[in-house]
């Protein structure tokens, strides 16, 4: 039998039997990712396979690191080939990393390549796969149309322009393309030079001036309506934690000022500032109905040495350990006391707050909407077996699983669509188990719609995208 199965993973009878019948079928919609617009616009033909699988994947790269590769091999202008090679010496290593498992799974559904990945094995499969890119099955559009991709979300800063996201919604591509607004830059008032150049950018694409808070917020207003109106229902949030004590108005204002003049915010005032303008972000999604989401914890650019030579997101980001719970509750609270509080997706990445955001959301459930306050998928570093079967039974003891909305990729990766046949084979591995041991009926007309609506309806009917 090869590694990759059809009941890979799937350890008992009714695990099978529900993946296969309710979870294997059912449409993929993609709602947070990274993917680059460009690349789907111009339906790009990747050269080769360290083109399309190791370019960006800050996963690999810091496999590959902890493995002893040289940097030049993993983000540096090497060889392809080489690189490849270097990445096929680092799988055997990975052996229990979820790596592992998605690197076969890839090779698996991308390419049908049954082989174990190794040095030995790297040319095989690199000549093979490389064949494979020539077809057309394997740029965006068909792989879009091979995992029945219904839906993606990218992720984009306030200044893009989204030509892209016009040129994608012109032409015939099945798959609806969307943006999503993650205004992250505008909180950066503790780096005033790259925050000041990022104001310009907003200017210019805004076509006004900016010289007060003032400007800025309808600067951003006027953005928040244009991605609106290009098919945007989502906004996005990168956090290390949300702040508890929000600015006044005025303090808001001084510490723009202090910005624009070149003084950077301390650590303190940056806390202010951001849970002020969130406020203002939270007020218009509401507006439009929007669904929000956050994502809470990370301890980002850790290695100086390399975020000089690299810049951001290049695998040096780890799990921070910062307090959620008094912040969280304050921002949510502070918004529905207003009666301004939009559907919202929280997310972990420190598995220690598991039940902190499992609880959380039902503090600030209803409006008569089915799950309006979601606990999100397994993020980063949880988006593992492991850590997607405790978000799923943490979200099971202390909510609604049945009105999860389900899994995403997260990723850079037009390879990544096999994460949600992964996180669709634990949902069933795991509801299979309970079945077998008498923990949940064996009863196919209560677990058959519960388990397609976590795999694709219930993030269709909560989103609000035109589908």
């Amino acid at each position: 039998m090869t590694f990759i199965h059809d009941d890979f993973l799937l350890q008992t009878k009714a695990a099978q039997h529900l993946y296969h019948e309710f979870a294997a079928n059912e449409p993929i919609l993609d709602y947070h990712t990274h993917l680059p617009p460009d690349d789907i616009a111009t339906n790009r033909r990747f050269e080769n396979l360290s083109d399309i699988w190791l370019a960006g994947d800050h996963y690999k790269w810091r496999a590959m690191r902890a493995n002893g590769v040289d940097e030049q091999l993993c983000t540096g202008d090497a060889d392809p080939y080489d690189k490849f090679l270097a990445w096929a010496g680092t799988v055997p290593h990975t052996l229990r990393n979820p790596l592992y498992h998605w690197t076969h799974m890839e090779l698996k559904r991308y390419f049908d390549i049954d082989d174990l990945l190794d040095e030995n094995s790297a040319r095989k499969i690199w000549d093979q796969a490389n064949q494979r890119l020539q077809s057309d099955d394997l740029t965006p559009r068909g792989i879009f149309e091979k995992f029945d991709v219904r839906c993606v979300c990218t992720t984009d800063d306030p200044t893009d322009d989204l030509a892209h996201h016009q040129a994608i919604a012109q032409s015939d591509l099945p798959t609806k393309v969307y943006p999503t607004f993650r205004p992250d830059a505008a909180l950066r008032i503790d780096q005033p030079e790259e925050f000041n150049a990022w104001v310009e950018k907003l200017a210019a694409v805004a076509d006004t001036d900016i010289t007060s808070l003032d400007h800025l917020l309808d600067a951003l207003k006027k953005r928040h309506d244009f991605f609106h109106n290009q098919g945007c229902r989502l906004s996005d949030h990168g956090l290390e934690c949300c702040p508890s004590e929000f600015a006044t108005d005025d303090e808001a204002k001084k510490l723009f000022n202090k910005a624009q003049q070149g003084e950077p915010a301390s650590a303190a005032q940056v806390a202010r500032f951001t849970a002020t303008m969130m406020l203002h972000f939270g007020r218009w999604d509401a507006e439009k109905g929007w669904t929000k989401q956050i994502h809470l914890g990370p301890l980002r650019n850790n290695n100086t040495r390399l975020f000089n030579q690299l810049g951001r997101d290049v695998g040096c980001d780890s799990i921070g350990d910062l307090p959620q719970a008094r912040g969280l509750s304050a921002y949510l609270d502070r918004l529905d006391q207003e009666n301004a509080l939009p559907k919202t997706i929280l997310y972990n990445i420190n598995p220690a707050d598991n039940a902190v955001l499992a609880t959380m959301i039902g503090n600030f459930q209803g409006g008569g909407v089915a799950g309006k306050i979601q606990w999100g998928s397994g993020w980063w570093f949880l988006d593992q077996w492991e850590g997607m079967q405790q978000q799923l039974n943490t979200l099971s003891s202390q909510g609604l699983l049945s009105r999860f909305v389900g899994m995403l990729t997260d990723s850079r990766s037009m390879l990544s669509y096999p994460r949600h046949e992964y996180f669709r084979r634990c949902l069933c591995d795991l509801l299979g188990t309970d079945v077998e041991r008498g923990a949940l009926p064996n009863d196919d007309t209560l677990l058959g719609p519960m388990i397609r609506n976590i795999c694709y309806g219930n993030a269709r009917d909560y989103l609000g995208l035109e589908l």
